[in-house]
Order: structure tokens, then sequence, then C-alpha cells
């Protein structure tokens, strides 16, 4: 089973976006801040994450830079959330290490698909964890 960790102070959004990955399949871990994410990124390795970017404790811009500098988890793929869809934050969430970007409220359909593609390229380039 594919394990999805989502990262999301929101509980609507939280709740919303779970149930709906697990209805699809997924095993979804969920954090409720930046610091959580990268502690649970770490310790369960899951194969993608759903990073938004306005947390408490850490936001999901250095959370993303935390990750993606470690060697255990910097080849997971990151997807920011961010309600903020301003000019410049798509590109400031590829430096900050994310790997798509899918803003708020959530195109479920766009995001599965963005899901889908991510994986699968990690599949291709590393079969075995």
């Amino acid at each position: 089973m594919t394990k999805i960790l989502l990262v999301e102070d929101n509980e609507m959004n939280r709740d919303m976006l779970s149930r709906r990955l697990e209805r699809r399949g997924y095993e979804v871990a969920i954090a409720h801040d930046g610091a959580q994410g990268v502690f649970l990124a770490q310790s369960s390795r899951p194969d993608l994450i759903l990073m938004d970017i306005s947390l408490p404790v850490m936001d999901g811009w250095e959370a993303t830079r935390q990750l993606k500098a470690a060697p255990l988890t910097s080849q997971i793929p990151i997807i920011a959330l961010t309600a903020h869809a301003m000019a410049g934050d798509h590109e400031k969430s590829l430096v900050a290490g994310c790997d798509d970007y899918e803003t708020k409220p959530i195109d479920v359909a766009r995001l599965l698909a963005k899901m889908q593609m991510l994986l699968e390229k990690r599949t291709q380039l590393c079969p075995r964890r």
C-alpha cells in the first residue's frame, strides 16, 4: 500500500483530504505541524508527502528544505499545498525542494494526477526502498 504523509494544520482540510485518499487505497499518516512532519517523514519514510506551507512550529518551506537536505528523505516527492497563490509561490516551492505545487481549495482530481505522476517517476528511479 502506498503511504502518504499529509502535513496539514487545518482540521477540516486534513479530514477531507485524508478520507479521499484513504478511499482511493492510500495509507495516510498525518502531521499537524512542520516539525512533526519532518519527524514522521524520517521515521516512517512515506512514498510521498503533501506539505501545507503555512504551518505552526516550522513552516512548510523549512520542513521541505530539511527533508530534501537529509539523505534518508531527500528522494521522497513533496507536493506543496497552499492557499497563497501569489506570484512567485510556485517558484519558491521549487526552490525549497518541492516537486510540485497545488493551490487550495484542492482540486482532488488534479492533485491525484500529480501524485500518480510523481509516484510513478519515483518507482522508475528507485525501484526498491
